[in-house]
């Protein structure tokens, strides 16, 4: 592999166009955003392009220093990747001078290597390849896993030679989806997000059933939960409104446009959820987290740091194992070791502090 290039940023100072590529989702965008910041601000000259999946470019068009957002439509499992050669062809066609990847994945990088630009760099976070090389043409290693994602990103930039200013994520909210909020709910609520990627990172439907009354008569507060309008998340959201029926607990079966959710996180005074990625554009947004997490490597790079977010951590003896019985269940037993009681004092602890 080769030996990471410091004098990178230098060499390629006079770039006029740039492109990131990170496929991740939701949560894996929100962590770019305040790499594009410092590298906008170290190509002040240079329009700067974003390639994700469709979630993630509705998050990086509110972020200012992004001038395009490109959408890499992907799904479970990932299409094969010659069903998306028209985007490769367009990207091709922008002639850019740099191309970037955060990630290392393979599929990140095939794209990178593919896009046509001048100059490549990639992330080495542990797919090696012999042809890696031939792909991509400056590697970095990889960062401490003991810092946040969105810090290994920045100091992967370090690393290249880049400067680096202040953590920024500074979102931009449509003033039509701050409206909505605004009309939505007028007072700061709590917002709820019981549902995850995988049953696995959920807390379990009785659990939240318990948790939702007694946080509701705690707090005196309205209480409002969304999802993805997926089917399997709208069954779960439907029981929730079915196993309490009070005009102080409000749920959102659709899906709302990402404008629409993140103006809505921003004005609530708690967020209460999985591990999933609604949890990451909260923290962005400056609106405190409350976090069910079961252990497991890596969880705290994904957490989000500070003191107004707080987490509830059980161990998971499903990580060990090939076939956990959570899987088969579709439940996660560690987290429903967590009480509803124990939720709603790590919820009135947040409030009281902020």
């Amino acid at each position: 592999m080769p030996t990471p290039d410091p004098t990178f940023a230098e060499r390629t100072r006079g770039a006029r166009k740039i492109l990131v590529v990170d496929l991740g989702f939701l949560g894996d965008s929100v962590h770019l955003i305040p790499a594009c910041w410092e590298l906008k601000r170290n190509y002040p000259q240079a329009e700067l392009h974003t390639l994700s999946a469709t979630v993630g470019s509705e998050v990086l068009r509110m972020v200012p220093c992004v001038d395009q957002a490109w959408a890499y439509p992907l799904s479970n499992p990932s299409p094969p990747w010659w069903k998306h050669l028209d985007i490769l062809r367009a990207l091709r066609r922008e002639r850019f001078d740099v191309a970037l990847s955060f990630s290392g994945g393979d599929r990140p990088v095939y794209v990178t290597a593919l896009c046509g630009a001048r100059h490549t760099l990639a992330h080495n976070s542990g797919r090696k390849h012999f042809y890696n090389p031939w792909l991509v043409q400056h590697w970095i290693p990889q960062r401490s896993r003991e810092l946040p994602v969105y810090e290994q990103r920045r100091q992967m930039l370090v690393a290249a030679g880049f400067t680096l200013e202040p953590t920024r994520f500074d979102l931009r909210l449509p003033p039509d989806a701050l409206n909505w909020a605004r009309t939505f709910v007028d007072t700061p609520a709590i917002h709820l997000s019981p549902n995850a990627s995988s049953p696995q990172k959920e807390w379990p439907l009785e659990n939240w059933q318990e948790f939702i009354p007694k946080l509701a008569a705690a707090t005196g507060r309205c209480l409002i939960a969304t999802g993805d309008g997926s089917p399997r998340e709208r069954q779960r959201l439907e029981a929730l409104a079915q196993s309490f029926s009070s005009a102080q607990f409000r749920v959102v079966p659709d899906r709302l446009p990402l404008p629409r959710l993140a103006a809505l996180l921003q004005g609530c005074a708690v967020h209460v959820g999985a591990d999933s990625g609604v949890t990451h554009l909260a923290g962005a947004l400056g609106t405190p987290t409350v976090t069910a997490y079961r252990e497991y490597e890596g969880r705290q790079e994904w957490q989000p740091p500070g003191s107004g977010h707080t987490q509830e951590v059980v161990e998971c003896a499903c990580i060990r194992q090939t076939q956990p019985d959570c899987l088969a269940g579709q439940r996660a037993n560690c987290l429903g070791r967590i009480s509803a009681d124990t939720l709603v004092r790590r919820v009135q602890q947040v409030l009281s502090r902020h």
